[in-house]
């Protein structure tokens, strides 16, 4: 019998995150069961740092970004004796169940612990949208919108200064956000990581754009971009707890690389966190409550192992394990209808 559940969010932050820990809260206490907020993620399983949460202390946080419960990347199987530590806190605190709101690292370690003994469920949440199992995760479209915005602006002032301008968008493995965002915002070119880019072919855009009398572009480039004739060497080889390297830099290496290669004047723009921060849409408010909602109805029919997932317009149930075996990138026939409004 299900008494008191716990929920933590852990990773990058993201647009929604409140709003995931609100409908818990709010399905929860229909249920007439306590909710234990972690703080600080796994990290706050390590240390058992927790408060309660009730209808009242979740007022008013639906628009907030960020999350009231703290984050960070802390991966308990990297710590000595993590999981051990982690199943005797769940049980000092009395936990039933635990919600894992995260992307592939913190819904992974959820689903180990599963397997050891703690019933978990996941809600998930990336901004990169590079989670399986799902059609989208919540806090990708706000990050988008974000990000289109501020490629709109960048037209104006390099439209002025007949200038080219490389946007650096985030994207570790996975280019949704980059293709998404360059569709909508008209980007002349698009580099993801799926898909080994040219910059020669980027350059030949340029100048016959600029030959034609359209004296500026805009070119939209994912952080893990890749490229078939430049060779990027990142800015950092320190690694987080789950062994990601921290990216950055690329879009300075592209806009040098451009500027050399075309003799025009480039120069380069890192959203960085501010695809993070801000208030969600009501796209993602409405998907985060979905999912958060789904996970209490989860945890009532006893689906431990599970995650809350946006199939089609229903919420269903999936499996952990089928969604993060593989990250979900940008197919090639996706791509192909960004290449063509390419220059």
């Amino acid at each position: 019998m299900v008494k008191r559940i716990g929920i933590l969010t852990g990773g990058g932050d993201c647009p929604g995150l409140n709003a995931v820990i609100r409908a818990v809260v709010y399905k929860a206490s229909e249920y007439g069961w306590e909710v234990l907020g972690v703080r600080y993620g796994w990290k706050g399983m390590l240390n058992a740092d927790a408060v309660p949460l009730t209808k009242a202390d979740v007022e008013g946080i639906l628009p907030l970004g960020g999350t009231i419960l703290k984050t960070s990347r802390t991966n308990p199987y990297k710590v000595e004796g993590g999981e051990t530590k982690v199943l005797e806190n769940a049980k000092k605190m009395g936990l039933d169940c635990l919600v894992a709101v995260g992307g592939e690292d913190t819904l992974g370690v959820a689903y180990k612990l599963t397997k050891a003994g703690l019933k978990c469920v996941g809600v998930p949440k990336t901004i990169d949208n590079d989670l399986g199992a799902t059609d989208y995760t919540f806090g990708y479209q706000t990050a988008v919108q974000i990000a289109t915005d501020a490629m709109d602006r960048l037209h104006t002032t390099a439209k002025s200064h007949d200038r080219v301008l490389v946007c650096e968008v985030m994207g570790r493995h996975a280019g949704w956000m980059t293709t998404d965002a360059g569709m909508a915002a008209n980007a002349h070119w698009i580099f993801i990581p799926e898909e080994k880019g040219s910059v020669e072919e980027c350059c030949r855009m340029l100048k016959e754009r600029y030959a034609r009398g359209e004296r500026y572009g805009i070119i939209a480039v994912a952080e893990g971009a890749e490229f078939s004739d430049l060779d990027v060497k990142l800015a950092s080889q320190t690694t987080d707890a789950f062994g990601h390297v921290r990216l950055g830099g690329i879009a300075e290496t592209l806009a040098k690389e451009i500027e050399k290669r075309t003799g025009f004047e480039t120069r380069h723009v890192v959203l960085g966190h501010i695809q993070r921060g801000g208030s969600p849409i009501a796209y993602d408010r409405i998907l985060a409550t979905r999912l958060g909602y789904k996970a209490v109805e989860m945890i009532k029919n006893g689906q431990f192992g599970m995650m809350s997932s946006l199939r089609g317009e229903k919420i269903e149930a999936v499996p952990i394990e089928e969604a993060v075996k593989a990250l979900k990138t940008v197919p090639r026939n996706y791509f192909e209808v960004a290449k063509t409004f390419f220059g």
